[in-house]
Protein backbone atom coordinates (compact mmCIF):
# COMPACT_ATOMS: atom_id res chain seq x y z
CA UNK A 1 0.00 0.00 0.00
CA UNK A 2 1.12 3.62 -1.29
CA UNK A 3 2.50 5.93 1.85
CA UNK A 4 0.20 8.71 1.63
CA UNK A 5 1.94 12.29 0.69
CA UNK A 6 0.91 15.07 2.76
CA UNK A 7 1.29 18.79 1.04
CA UNK A 8 2.60 21.45 4.24
CA UNK A 9 1.91 24.65 2.31
CA UNK A 10 0.24 28.11 3.50
CA UNK A 11 -3.06 27.86 2.84
CA UNK A 12 -4.55 29.97 -0.01
CA UNK A 13 -8.02 29.65 -1.19
CA UNK A 14 -8.01 28.47 -5.46
CA UNK A 15 -8.41 31.14 -7.92
CA UNK A 16 -11.55 29.77 -9.21
CA UNK A 17 -12.27 31.93 -11.86
CA UNK A 18 -8.59 31.46 -13.81
CA UNK A 19 -8.82 27.42 -12.86
CA UNK A 20 -12.29 27.83 -14.74
CA UNK A 21 -10.98 29.49 -17.92
CA UNK A 22 -7.58 27.38 -17.91
CA UNK A 23 -9.88 23.87 -17.84
CA UNK A 24 -12.72 25.21 -20.49
CA UNK A 25 -11.64 28.40 -22.58
CA UNK A 26 -9.95 25.55 -24.84
CA UNK A 27 -12.45 22.79 -25.43
CA UNK A 28 -15.38 24.85 -26.02
CA UNK A 29 -16.71 26.15 -29.18
CA UNK A 30 -17.20 29.25 -28.69
CA UNK A 31 -15.22 31.34 -25.33
CA UNK A 32 -16.93 34.61 -24.03
CA UNK A 33 -15.48 34.10 -20.89
CA UNK A 34 -12.63 36.51 -21.80
CA UNK A 35 -12.20 40.34 -21.18
CA UNK A 36 -9.51 41.92 -23.13
CA UNK A 37 -9.33 42.50 -26.85
CA UNK A 38 -9.64 39.33 -29.58
CA UNK A 39 -5.59 38.99 -29.39
CA UNK A 40 -3.02 39.52 -32.56
CA UNK A 41 -0.82 37.27 -34.21
CA UNK A 42 2.86 38.19 -33.81
CA UNK A 43 2.68 38.23 -38.07
CA UNK A 44 -0.21 41.13 -37.71
CA UNK A 45 1.26 42.68 -34.98
CA UNK A 46 4.97 42.78 -37.04
CA UNK A 47 2.60 44.54 -40.24
CA UNK A 48 0.51 46.81 -37.99
CA UNK A 49 4.36 48.46 -36.53
CA UNK A 50 5.37 51.36 -38.51
CA UNK A 51 9.25 50.07 -38.45
CA UNK A 52 9.81 47.06 -41.12
CA UNK A 53 12.55 45.47 -39.24
CA UNK A 54 10.54 43.73 -35.98
CA UNK A 55 10.47 40.31 -36.96
CA UNK A 56 14.33 40.65 -37.91
CA UNK A 57 14.92 42.10 -34.77
CA UNK A 58 13.04 38.99 -33.01
CA UNK A 59 15.06 36.34 -35.01
CA UNK A 60 18.25 38.25 -34.42
CA UNK A 61 17.34 38.59 -30.53
CA UNK A 62 19.40 36.05 -28.13
CA UNK A 63 17.57 34.07 -25.86
CA UNK A 64 19.54 34.95 -22.81
CA UNK A 65 18.51 36.27 -19.51
CA UNK A 66 17.42 40.23 -19.51
CA UNK A 67 18.38 42.68 -16.87
CA UNK A 68 15.67 41.32 -14.24
CA UNK A 69 13.65 44.57 -13.57
CA UNK A 70 13.47 44.83 -17.77
CA UNK A 71 15.35 46.55 -20.22
CA UNK A 72 16.46 50.35 -19.54
CA UNK A 73 14.87 51.18 -23.03
CA UNK A 74 11.60 49.62 -21.86
CA UNK A 75 11.48 51.14 -18.69
CA UNK A 76 11.52 54.02 -20.08
CA UNK A 77 9.02 53.54 -22.42
CA UNK A 78 6.47 52.22 -19.91
CA UNK A 79 7.89 55.47 -17.48
CA UNK A 80 6.10 57.74 -20.64
CA UNK A 81 2.89 56.96 -20.22
CA UNK A 82 2.93 58.22 -16.61
CA UNK A 83 3.60 62.45 -16.07
CA UNK A 84 6.83 62.52 -13.75
CA UNK A 85 7.61 59.16 -13.81
CA UNK A 86 11.10 57.88 -14.61
CA UNK A 87 12.73 54.46 -15.82
CA UNK A 88 13.71 53.98 -12.07
CA UNK A 89 10.02 54.06 -10.87
CA UNK A 90 9.40 50.89 -12.90
CA UNK A 91 9.48 47.48 -12.57
CA UNK A 92 8.84 44.78 -15.32
CA UNK A 93 6.75 42.00 -14.52
CA UNK A 94 5.45 38.50 -16.10
CA UNK A 95 1.94 39.57 -16.88
CA UNK A 96 -0.08 42.26 -14.47
CA UNK A 97 -0.26 39.60 -12.03
CA UNK A 98 3.32 38.81 -11.52
CA UNK A 99 2.58 42.46 -10.24
CA UNK A 100 0.00 42.43 -8.41
CA UNK A 101 1.42 39.39 -6.45
CA UNK A 102 5.19 40.97 -6.21
CA UNK A 103 3.66 44.30 -4.94
CA UNK A 104 1.14 42.65 -1.82
CA UNK A 105 3.70 40.03 -0.84
CA UNK A 106 5.90 43.08 -0.05
CA UNK A 107 3.44 45.31 1.48
CA UNK A 108 0.97 43.11 3.26
CA UNK A 109 1.78 40.97 6.46
CA UNK A 110 -0.38 38.75 8.49
CA UNK A 111 -3.13 40.41 10.94
CA UNK A 112 -3.14 43.56 8.21
CA UNK A 113 -6.63 44.56 7.04
CA UNK A 114 -6.68 45.35 3.07
CA UNK A 115 -9.80 47.17 1.62
CA UNK A 116 -10.99 45.89 -1.56
CA UNK A 117 -13.95 47.14 -4.53
CA UNK A 118 -15.96 44.61 -5.10
CA UNK A 119 -16.73 43.32 -7.67
CA UNK A 120 -13.12 42.72 -8.52
CA UNK A 121 -10.56 40.51 -9.90
CA UNK A 122 -10.17 38.03 -7.61
CA UNK A 123 -6.45 37.45 -7.54
CA UNK A 124 -5.13 40.15 -5.02
CA UNK A 125 -8.52 39.37 -2.99
CA UNK A 126 -7.45 35.43 -2.99
CA UNK A 127 -3.76 36.27 -2.28
CA UNK A 128 -3.85 39.21 0.82
CA UNK A 129 -6.18 36.13 2.63
CA UNK A 130 -2.96 33.84 1.76
CA UNK A 131 -0.74 36.18 3.51
CA UNK A 132 -3.05 36.00 6.84
CA UNK A 133 -4.62 39.72 5.76
CA UNK A 134 -8.33 40.02 6.52
CA UNK A 135 -10.01 41.60 3.29
CA UNK A 136 -12.88 44.07 3.63
CA UNK A 137 -15.02 44.73 1.06
CA UNK A 138 -16.00 48.45 -0.37
CA UNK A 139 -18.94 47.78 -2.79
CA UNK A 140 -19.67 49.05 -6.33
CA UNK A 141 -22.68 49.83 -6.29
CA UNK A 142 -25.59 49.67 -9.34
CA UNK A 143 -27.20 52.63 -9.32
CA UNK A 144 -30.09 51.77 -11.70
CA UNK A 145 -31.71 55.29 -12.84
CA UNK A 146 -28.61 56.94 -13.42
CA UNK A 147 -27.33 54.31 -15.46
CA UNK A 148 -24.24 53.81 -14.10
CA UNK A 149 -21.77 52.28 -10.78
CA UNK A 150 -20.99 54.45 -7.79
CA UNK A 151 -18.67 54.10 -4.59
CA UNK A 152 -19.57 55.95 -1.49
CA UNK A 153 -16.43 57.67 -0.14
CA UNK A 154 -18.27 57.94 3.27
CA UNK A 155 -18.27 54.29 3.48
CA UNK A 156 -14.70 53.92 2.55
CA UNK A 157 -13.54 56.22 5.24
CA UNK A 158 -15.79 54.65 7.58
CA UNK A 159 -13.60 50.96 6.74
CA UNK A 160 -10.53 52.54 7.43
CA UNK A 161 -9.03 51.39 10.59
CA UNK A 162 -5.75 51.08 12.71
CA UNK A 163 -4.64 47.75 10.92
CA UNK A 164 -5.58 48.84 7.70
CA UNK A 165 -2.66 48.56 5.05
CA UNK A 166 -3.91 48.59 1.78
CA UNK A 167 -7.10 49.71 -0.74
CA UNK A 168 -7.23 47.47 -3.78
CA UNK A 169 -8.80 49.20 -6.74
CA UNK A 170 -9.36 48.09 -10.54
CA UNK A 171 -10.28 51.14 -12.75
CA UNK A 172 -11.68 50.88 -15.45
CA UNK A 173 -13.22 47.81 -13.39
CA UNK A 174 -13.50 43.96 -13.86
CA UNK A 175 -15.89 43.29 -14.42
CA UNK A 176 -18.36 46.00 -14.77
CA UNK A 177 -16.27 47.70 -17.19
CA UNK A 178 -17.47 50.86 -14.66
CA UNK A 179 -14.27 53.93 -15.18
CA UNK A 180 -14.13 56.03 -11.81
CA UNK A 181 -13.51 59.30 -12.77
CA UNK A 182 -10.69 61.36 -11.86
CA UNK A 183 -12.26 63.38 -8.81
CA UNK A 184 -13.11 60.62 -7.08
CA UNK A 185 -10.21 58.84 -7.68
CA UNK A 186 -8.18 62.03 -6.24
CA UNK A 187 -10.63 62.12 -3.18
CA UNK A 188 -10.06 58.36 -2.51
CA UNK A 189 -5.67 59.16 -2.48
CA UNK A 190 -6.26 61.95 -0.36
CA UNK A 191 -8.62 59.85 1.86
CA UNK A 192 -6.04 57.23 2.17
CA UNK A 193 -2.31 59.13 2.40
CA UNK A 194 -4.24 61.02 5.32
CA UNK A 195 -4.82 57.37 7.08
CA UNK A 196 -1.18 56.04 5.64
CA UNK A 197 -2.58 53.90 3.38
CA UNK A 198 -0.95 52.18 0.30
CA UNK A 199 -3.20 52.60 -2.75
CA UNK A 200 -2.81 49.62 -5.36
CA UNK A 201 -4.64 50.19 -8.77
CA UNK A 202 -4.69 47.60 -11.29
CA UNK A 203 -4.81 50.04 -14.23
CA UNK A 204 -5.43 46.92 -16.73
CA UNK A 205 -7.72 48.02 -18.86
CA UNK A 206 -7.00 51.47 -19.44
CA UNK A 207 -6.91 52.10 -22.99
CA UNK A 208 -9.35 50.16 -23.49
CA UNK A 209 -12.46 53.01 -23.12
CA UNK A 210 -14.71 53.26 -25.88
CA UNK A 211 -14.51 56.73 -26.31
CA UNK A 212 -12.82 60.31 -24.70
CA UNK A 213 -9.40 59.69 -22.33
CA UNK A 214 -8.03 56.97 -20.33
CA UNK A 215 -9.26 56.12 -16.90
CA UNK A 216 -8.07 58.37 -14.51
CA UNK A 217 -4.61 57.16 -13.07
CA UNK A 218 -3.43 57.27 -9.03
CA UNK A 219 0.05 58.01 -10.54
CA UNK A 220 0.89 61.38 -9.25
CA UNK A 221 -1.82 62.16 -6.55
CA UNK A 222 0.35 60.97 -3.51
CA UNK A 223 3.59 59.03 -1.96
CA UNK A 224 1.58 55.80 -0.97
CA UNK A 225 0.60 54.98 -4.71
CA UNK A 226 1.38 52.00 -6.54
CA UNK A 227 -0.35 51.05 -10.70
CA UNK A 228 0.29 47.65 -11.78
CA UNK A 229 -1.11 46.93 -15.50
CA UNK A 230 0.32 45.18 -18.68
CA UNK A 231 -0.40 44.45 -22.08
CA UNK A 232 -2.73 41.77 -21.98
CA UNK A 233 -6.39 43.69 -22.39
CA UNK A 234 -5.91 47.26 -24.35
CA UNK A 235 -3.14 46.19 -26.25
CA UNK A 236 -4.47 42.44 -27.11
CA UNK A 237 -1.45 40.92 -26.44
CA UNK A 238 -1.89 38.47 -23.72
CA UNK A 239 0.23 35.84 -24.91
CA UNK A 240 3.03 37.90 -23.93
CA UNK A 241 2.79 37.78 -20.56
CA UNK A 242 4.64 41.39 -20.04
CA UNK A 243 3.16 43.88 -17.09
CA UNK A 244 4.66 46.54 -15.13
CA UNK A 245 4.34 48.26 -11.55
CA UNK A 246 4.74 52.59 -10.96
CA UNK A 247 5.73 53.33 -7.78
CA UNK A 248 8.24 55.04 -5.92
CA UNK A 249 11.98 54.14 -6.35
CA UNK A 250 11.91 52.88 -2.72
CA UNK A 251 9.09 50.35 -3.31
CA UNK A 252 10.20 50.04 -6.25
CA UNK A 253 13.36 48.83 -5.03
CA UNK A 254 11.83 46.58 -2.81
CA UNK A 255 9.81 45.22 -5.59
CA UNK A 256 12.62 44.37 -7.20
CA UNK A 257 14.19 42.38 -4.46
CA UNK A 258 10.70 40.01 -4.20
CA UNK A 259 10.94 39.79 -8.21
CA UNK A 260 14.32 38.06 -7.85
CA UNK A 261 13.04 35.64 -6.19
CA UNK A 262 10.02 34.63 -8.59
CA UNK A 263 10.73 34.38 -12.41
CA UNK A 264 14.00 36.80 -12.38
CA UNK A 265 12.59 38.67 -15.19
CA UNK A 266 10.60 38.81 -18.23
CA UNK A 267 11.59 36.79 -21.69
CA UNK A 268 13.89 38.51 -23.40
CA UNK A 269 11.58 38.58 -26.71
CA UNK A 270 8.87 39.73 -25.01
CA UNK A 271 10.88 42.63 -23.62
CA UNK A 272 12.12 43.89 -27.58
CA UNK A 273 8.59 43.63 -28.18
CA UNK A 274 6.91 45.38 -25.48
CA UNK A 275 9.88 47.93 -26.00
CA UNK A 276 8.33 48.42 -29.62
CA UNK A 277 4.86 47.96 -28.84
CA UNK A 278 5.13 51.14 -26.43
CA UNK A 279 6.22 53.52 -29.05
CA UNK A 280 4.22 56.12 -29.32
CA UNK A 281 3.48 55.84 -33.16
CA UNK A 282 2.67 52.00 -32.55
CA UNK A 283 0.77 52.17 -29.11
CA UNK A 284 -2.03 54.61 -31.07
CA UNK A 285 -2.19 52.27 -33.77
CA UNK A 286 -3.05 48.93 -31.09
CA UNK A 287 -4.92 51.26 -28.96
CA UNK A 288 -7.59 52.56 -31.55
CA UNK A 289 -7.34 49.10 -32.90
CA UNK A 290 -9.26 48.00 -29.89
CA UNK A 291 -11.51 50.99 -29.31
CA UNK A 292 -12.68 50.23 -32.99
CA UNK A 293 -13.03 46.87 -32.38
CA UNK A 294 -14.70 46.77 -28.54
CA UNK A 295 -17.02 49.52 -29.66
CA UNK A 296 -18.34 47.91 -32.93
CA UNK A 297 -19.26 44.98 -30.64
CA UNK A 298 -20.40 46.49 -27.76
CA UNK A 299 -22.99 47.61 -30.32
CA UNK A 300 -24.32 43.91 -30.91
CA UNK A 301 -24.35 43.36 -27.26
CA UNK A 302 -26.34 46.10 -26.67
CA UNK A 303 -29.05 45.40 -29.49
CA UNK A 304 -29.28 41.81 -28.36
CA UNK A 305 -29.77 42.84 -24.47
CA UNK A 306 -32.24 45.54 -25.32
CA UNK A 307 -34.61 42.60 -26.77
CA UNK A 308 -34.26 40.96 -23.62
CA UNK A 309 -36.09 43.14 -20.64
CA UNK A 310 -35.71 40.25 -18.28
CA UNK A 311 -31.82 40.67 -18.33
CA UNK A 312 -30.18 44.08 -16.97
CA UNK A 313 -26.94 45.80 -17.18
CA UNK A 314 -25.11 49.02 -16.95
CA UNK A 315 -23.83 49.71 -19.85
CA UNK A 316 -19.83 49.75 -19.27
CA UNK A 317 -17.42 52.08 -20.56
CA UNK A 318 -14.11 50.06 -20.99
CA UNK A 319 -13.08 46.71 -21.29
CA UNK A 320 -14.20 43.87 -23.12
CA UNK A 321 -16.88 42.60 -21.18
CA UNK A 322 -21.02 43.42 -19.90
CA UNK A 323 -21.63 42.57 -16.30
CA UNK A 324 -25.26 40.76 -17.29
CA UNK A 325 -27.97 40.44 -14.04
CA UNK A 326 -30.41 37.41 -14.74
CA UNK A 327 -33.44 36.28 -12.93
CA UNK A 328 -33.85 33.05 -14.04
CA UNK A 329 -34.53 31.51 -10.20
CA UNK A 330 -33.53 28.58 -9.12
CA UNK A 331 -30.54 28.82 -10.85
CA UNK A 332 -27.18 29.48 -9.32
CA UNK A 333 -24.74 31.64 -11.65
CA UNK A 334 -22.17 28.32 -11.67
CA UNK A 335 -25.20 26.04 -12.89
CA UNK A 336 -26.29 28.22 -15.43
CA UNK A 337 -22.61 28.58 -16.75
CA UNK A 338 -21.88 25.05 -16.46
CA UNK A 339 -25.16 24.36 -18.42
CA UNK A 340 -24.44 26.56 -21.11
CA UNK A 341 -20.52 25.02 -20.90
CA UNK A 342 -21.81 21.59 -21.44
CA UNK A 343 -25.53 21.90 -23.53
CA UNK A 344 -24.40 24.78 -26.01
CA UNK A 345 -20.37 25.25 -26.01
CA UNK A 346 -20.28 28.07 -24.63
CA UNK A 347 -18.21 29.76 -21.84
CA UNK A 348 -19.00 32.83 -19.49
CA UNK A 349 -17.69 33.86 -16.01
CA UNK A 350 -20.53 33.28 -13.26
CA UNK A 351 -20.91 35.81 -11.21
CA UNK A 352 -20.14 33.70 -8.08
CA UNK A 353 -16.60 33.71 -9.08
CA UNK A 354 -16.89 37.35 -8.51
CA UNK A 355 -18.89 36.97 -5.04
CA UNK A 356 -21.76 38.19 -6.63
CA UNK A 357 -24.61 35.76 -6.92
CA UNK A 358 -26.92 36.20 -9.88
CA UNK A 359 -24.44 37.84 -12.77
CA UNK A 360 -22.71 36.43 -15.58
CA UNK A 361 -19.81 38.26 -17.43
CA UNK A 362 -19.98 37.93 -20.47
CA UNK A 363 -17.02 38.82 -22.61
CA UNK A 364 -17.69 40.54 -26.16
CA UNK A 365 -13.68 41.07 -27.24
CA UNK A 366 -14.43 37.25 -29.52
CA UNK A 367 -14.46 38.71 -33.69
CA UNK A 368 -17.74 39.86 -34.49
CA UNK A 369 -18.75 36.86 -36.03
CA UNK A 370 -18.15 34.70 -33.32
CA UNK A 371 -19.63 37.07 -30.72
CA UNK A 372 -22.34 36.51 -32.72
CA UNK A 373 -23.02 33.18 -32.60
CA UNK A 374 -22.37 33.23 -28.64
CA UNK A 375 -25.33 35.39 -28.67
CA UNK A 376 -27.54 33.27 -30.74
CA UNK A 377 -26.37 30.46 -28.09
CA UNK A 378 -26.88 32.40 -25.03
CA UNK A 379 -30.23 33.47 -26.01
CA UNK A 380 -31.77 30.10 -27.00
CA UNK A 381 -30.31 28.85 -23.60
CA UNK A 382 -32.04 31.45 -21.65
CA UNK A 383 -35.04 31.50 -23.06
CA UNK A 384 -35.32 27.95 -22.75
CA UNK A 385 -34.98 28.62 -18.68
CA UNK A 386 -37.50 31.17 -18.71
CA UNK A 387 -39.92 28.88 -20.24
Amino acid sequence: MAAQVTVRAVKIAPFEMERWQSLHEHDVELNLSDSGVHPLSLRELCELFEEEDTLEALLDQELEYTQTNGRPALRERVAALYPGANADQVEITTGGVEANCIAAWTLVERGDEVITMVPNYGQLPGLVEGLGARVVPWELRPDWEARRWTLDLDELASKIGPRTRMLLLCNPNNPTGAVVEEERISAIVALCERHGVWVLADEIYSGSEFSGPPAASVWGKGERVIVTNSLSKAYGLPGLRLGWIVSNEAAIEDFWTRHDYTTIGPSALSDLLAERVLRPGNRALLIKRTKDWLTHNYKLVATWLAQRPHLGHLPPTAGAMAWVRYDESGHSSMELAERLRREHSLLLVPGEQFGQEGWLRLGFGATAARLEEGLIRLGSALEGLHA
